[in-house]
């Protein structure tokens, strides 16, 4: 499906350098294509992410929406794995998932009731849930 490697780039200008690889070739990056990862997202992997563990979000069908947002720590690659990295930090997204949430930032939340990670401007989602955790997709 794709066919060169990603290369560095800025992106909106509150984020720092941005890096998307993968096992396989794929092509220049667009910010439409990329996954950005907040300050406060890149902050909490920090404390929590040591010897090659990194975050993993995968969409999988389900929750009051249609579609869910699972956050998993793991330290095993798959082959259809896109890793998003800053500051030394990764969160990786298998390639179906990825269809779902490109162009979407990953962010942490801190709530008097709970903190969680937590994807927001997804411009694939037309709506979600009151917490977050799901979402309808747009239908063109």
């Amino acid at each position: 499906m794709f066919s060169k490697l990603f290369k560095p780039f800025k992106s909106h200008r509150c984020f720092q350098t941005l890096r998307y690889y993968s096992n396989q070739q794929i092509p220049d990056p667009t910010p439409s294509d990329a996954v950005v990862l907040s300050e406060t997202c890149v902050k909490r992997l920090k404390e929590l992410c040591h010897d090659n563990v990194f975050l993993r979000l995968c969409v999988e069908s389900g929750g009051c929406s249609g579609f869910q947002y699972k956050f998993n720590l793991d330290d095993k690659l798959s082959n259809d794995d896109k890793i998003f990295e800053r500051d030394g930090v990764k969160v990786v997204v298998d390639e179906t998932s990825l269809e779902y949430i490109k162009g979407s930032t990953i962010d942490y939340h801190t709530e008097l009731i709970r903190s969680a990670f937590r994807v927001v401007k997804n411009p694939n989602a037309d709506v979600g849930c009151s917490c977050g955790a799901s979402f309808a997709i747009k239908i063109d």
